[in-house]
C-alpha cells in the first residue's frame, strides 16, 4: 500500500515547496485579487447566459399567405343595442365580409351593463322559415306566398317575405331604407318599435373571426353595411337616429390560437365618446413568431 501512495506522490504536477524557498510580495498579491475577481465575473457572466433564453432572430418568406389567422375578440359597448351594432371585416386582396352573424354572440346589456338576453344572430329580426308566421297567420294556408322587395328584386321569381329579407335586397341594390314603417314586412314585424325598445341598453360582442393573412381592417359600427361605387357604406336611415354613443372597452383581443403567457396589449382597454358622434381607430401589427 505505501508503494503505491509513493509513486502517487511521485506523479504530483504541483509539488509543494517548503516555505524556507518561496517569499511573498505586493505583486503576487495584486495579480491573486485581479485573477480571483476575473474568474468570479467570468463564472457569473456564464451563469448568466445559461440562466437566460437565447432570442434569434430571422428574416424568412411567409409561405402560408393561403391560411387564415382567427381573431378573438370580446368588446363592450354600454351605450350601443345590439340590434344596431354591425361587424364587417376587409382586407387589401378586396376580400370582404360585411354585417358578419356567424360564430358570434350579442348580449343585450342594460343601463346597468347587467345582461339582458343574448342571441347569436346579426341585425334584424330572426329568421322566420313559415310564411303563416310572418304574416300573423292572416294568410290562411298560402305557402305559395311571396313578398314584394319594393323594387329591389334582382328578378321576378325573388320573394322578400320578412324586414330583414328586404333590407338584403336593398344592400344588395346599394340603396338605403329610409323609412321602415311603409314597408309592410318592417311595420308588421315591429322593427322600429323594437329599436326604440332597446334604446338605453348596450352591447356586449363576442366571438372570433376567420381572416386572410394580409394587412385588412374590421369594425364594429352602426347601421347596415353595404358596398355602393366602390365605397364602404353603413344605412343608418333606417334607425332614425342622429347620434351614436360608441363608447367601448375591449375586454380581450387575441391573434391565432391560445398560448400562455401571450401578453395582448389591447386587453382592457376603454374609449369615452365626448362629442354627439364620433369615430376611434386601433393600429395593430400582427406578427407571426416561430
Amino acid at each position: 500500500m505505501d508503494g503505491i501512495m509513493n509513486r502517487l506522490r511521485n506523479i504530483d504536477a504541483y509539488p509543494k515547496i517548503n516555505e524556507d524557498f518561496y517569499s511573498r510580495t505586493l505583486f503576487g498579491g495584486v495579480i491573486t485579487l485581479v485573477s480571483s475577481f476575473l474568474m468570479l465575473l467570468l463564472f457569473i457572466s456564464e451563469l448568466r447566459l445559461y440562466l437566460h433564453a437565447v432570442t434569434e432572430t430571422k428574416l424568412v418568406v411567409d409561405t402560408s399567405r393561403g391560411e387564415t389567422l382567427r381573431i378573438n375578440f370580446d368588446v363592450t359597448f354600454p351605450a350601443l343595442p345590439c340590434s344596431i351594432l354591425s361587424l364587417d371585416a376587409m382586407d387589401i386582396s378586396g376580400e370582404q365580409h360585411l354585417d358578419v352573424k356567424h360564430d358570434i354572440i350579442k348580449r343585450r346589456l342594460d343601463s346597468h351593463g347587467n345582461v339582458i338576453e343574448a342571441r347569436q344572430d346579426g341585425i334584424g329580426a330572426p329568421k322566420i322559415e313559415n310564411p303563416l308566421q310572418r304574416h300573423g297567420g292572416r294568410l290562411e294556408h298560402n305557402e305559395t306566398y311571396c313578398g314584394s322587395c319594393y323594387g329591389a328584386e334582382a328578378s321576378d321569381e325573388d320573394c322578400c317575405n320578412s324586414c330583414e329579407d328586404v333590407r338584403e335586397a336593398y344592400r344588395k341594390k346599394g340603396w338605403a331604407l329610409s323609412n321602415p314603417d311603409l314597408i309592410d314586412q318592417c311595420k308588421r314585424e315591429g322593427f322600429l318599435q323594437r329599436i326604440k325598445e332597446e334604446d338605453g341598453e348596450g352591447c356586449n360582442i363576442y366571438g372570433f373571426l376567420e381572416v386572410n393573412k394580409v394587412a385588412g381592417n374590421f369594425h364594429f359600427a352602426p347601421g347596415k353595411s353595404f358596398q355602393q361605387s366602390n365605397v364602404h357604406v353603413h344605412d343608418l336611415l333606417a334607425f332614425q337616429k342622429d347620434t351614436f354613443n360608441i363608447t367601448h372597452k375591449i375586454n380581450r383581443l387575441a391573434f391565432g390560437e391560445y398560448f400562455p403567457g401571450v401578453v395582448n396589449p389591447l386587453d382592457g382597454v376603454q374609449w369615452t365618446q365626448e362629442a354627439p358622434n364620433g369615430m376611434y381607430q386601433y393600429f395593430i401589427k400582427v406578427i407571426w413568431l416561430d
